[in-house]
C-alpha cells in the first residue's frame, strides 16, 4: 500500500465522526488551486487557458488557509496551475501542515530541485509528481523536450532528502499498456511512496480535443495495465477505484468529495467543472443542486472516470465495509471477472456551457477592483 497507516487511519476516523454527526455529504479532499499559470502548456490541460489577467493573480496565504479551515477536509491536495511558481507557496504548505493536513503539493517538477531547501520534511508533506508516460510520450504531452528527465532527476533528489513522493500519471488515447507499465516500474526503482494513475478528462477548452479516452476505451486500457499486475507495484489509491478503472466495479460519482477552491471562490460541481461559485463552503455544500451531476445524469460526465469523483465513492465504500476493504487491500486488485454493467444514458441533460461566462465576470471583478484602487492612488496623489 502506497499510503501511510497514520493517514489511513486520521481519514477513516473523519470520516467516521462525520458519520456520526449525521452528515450525508463531506469532502475527503481539498483541491486547492493557489494559482493558474504554469510553466508548461499541455496539450490535455483545461487550466492554464485563462486570459492573462487571471493567470498573473494567485491567492494569499490567508485565503488559502481560510479555505483550508472553512473545507474541514484531512486532505489539501494543491495544484494548478504549477504551485512552485507561487513566491509564498512554502508559506502555504506550512500553514497546512501546522494544521495537521496531510497536503500533496502537485508539481510537473520543473523546479522542483532548486526548491526543496524551501520546505521541510514532514509525514504531512508530499511532492506528487506528474509523469504521464513514457519520456518520449511525457515530453509530447508536456509538448517540451527534456520535461522527463528534469522531473526524474527532481524525484530522485527529493527522494534521497527525505521528502515523501507520489507520481501522477494521467492516460490518454494512444497510451500504450507496455509502456505504461515500464513506467510504472521505474518509478518504483526510483523509491517512490506510491503511484497514482487516471484517465484523462475532457476539458472543453484543452488545447488538444482529440486524445481523451471514453469511458470503454478507459476500462479496456486499465484492465491490460492491471490485470498483469506487478506486486511490487503500490498505488496512493484504493484498490476498489483501480478496480473500477477496469470496469469490474462501477460507482455513482460524489462530486462533494473532493471540493475545489481557486481564484474564483468556491468551485461548483468539481474540480473539472466549472458551473458557478460561492463564496464560502457552506454556500457551496447547500447551494449546489448534487443529484444532477454524475454519469447518466449529465452530458458532460458520460466519460468521466476521474478520481475527484470516484476515488471518493471508493473511499466511503471502504470505510462503510472494513471487513471487506480488508480483503481486497489482502488480495489485491482483482485482475478478472465480469464487467460491471455501463450506466444508462437515457435520461442524462444536456450540457450547458457557462465557464466563458463566469471568467468575464471575474475580469469584470479584477478591472473594476484595478480602476477603484487607481482612482484611490490618484485621489491620494492630489
Amino acid at each position: 500500500m502506497g499510503v501511510p497507516i497514520s493517514q489511513v487511519v486520521k481519514l477513516a476516523s473523519y470520516v467516521l465522526a462525520q458519520k456520526l454527526r449525521g452528515r450525508q455529504r463531506f469532502p475527503l479532499v481539498l483541491m486547492l488551486e493557489p494559482l493558474f499559470r504554469c510553466n508548461l502548456a499541455c496539450a490535455g490541460c483545461g487550466k492554464t487557458q485563462h486570459p492573462p489577467d487571471i493567470l498573473r493573480r494567485q491567492l494569499t496565504p490567508e485565503q488559502c488557509l481560510r479555505a483550508v479551515d472553512q473545507c474541514g477536509a484531512p486532505v489539501v491536495s494543491v495544484p494548478g496551475g504549477e504551485p512552485l511558481l507561487h513566491p509564498q507557496i512554502d508559506a502555504i504548505v506550512a500553514g497546512i501542515v501546522a494544521r495537521r493536513k496531510y497536503v500533496y503539493l502537485c508539481t510537473n517538477a520543473l523546479t522542483l530541485r532548486e526548491s526543496l531547501g524551501h520546505f521541510q520534511p514532514s509525514k504531512y508533506l508530499t511532492f506528487s509528481v506528474h509523469i504521464d508516460g513514457s519520456r518520449a510520450d511525457h515530453d509530447r504531452l508536456v509538448r517540451r523536450a527534456g520535461v522527463f528527465d528534469t522531473a526524474i532527476n527532481a524525484i530522485a533528489a527529493a527522494v534521497t532528502g527525505g521528502f515523501r513522493v507520489t507520481t501522477n500519471t494521467t492516460l490518454f488515447e494512444g497510451a500504450n499498456p507496455r509502456a505504461v507499465r515500464h513506467l510504472l516500474d521505474c518509478l518504483m526503482d526510483l523509491g517512490v511512496e506510491g503511484m497514482t494513475i487516471s484517465p484523462g478528462y475532457s476539458y472543453s477548452n484543452a488545447p488538444d480535443q482529440d486524445h481523451f479516452l471514453g469511458k470503454a476505451a478507459t476500462r479496456k486500457l486499465f484492465h491490460t495495465i492491471l490485470s498483469n499486475r506487478r506486486t511490487r507495484w503500490r498505488f496512493n489509491q484504493s484498490a476498489l477505484f483501480l478496480e473500477f478503472l477496469m470496469g469490474l466495479r462501477d460507482y455513482a460519482c460524489t462530486p462533494w468529495g473532493m471540493p475545489t477552491y481557486n481564484l474564483f471562490g468556491w468551485q461548483k460541481p468539481c474540480y473539472l467543472l466549472g458551473e458557478g461559485y460561492t463564496a464560502t463552503f457552506k454556500e457551496l455544500m447547500e447551494t449546489t443542486n448534487w443529484d444532477s451531476y454524475g454519469t447518466g445524469k449529465y452530458e458532460k460526465c458520460a466519460d468521466c472516470m476521474a478520481h475527484c469523483g470516484y476515488e471518493p465513492t471508493a473511499a466511503h465504500a471502504a470505510i462503510s465495509n472494513p471487513l471487506k476493504a480488508l480483503w481486497v487491500s489482502l488480495r489485491g486488485i482483482r485482475t478478472s471477472g465480469p464487467m460491471a454493467p455501463e450506466i444508462s444514458m437515457d435520461r442524462q441533460r444536456p450540457a450547458e456551457y457557462v465557464f466563458s461566462s463566469q471568467v468575464q465576470m471575474k475580469l469584470s471583478e479584477i478591472r473594476s477592483a484595478e480602476a477603484e484602487e487607481r482612482a484611490k492612488k490618484t485621489a491620494t496623489a492630489a
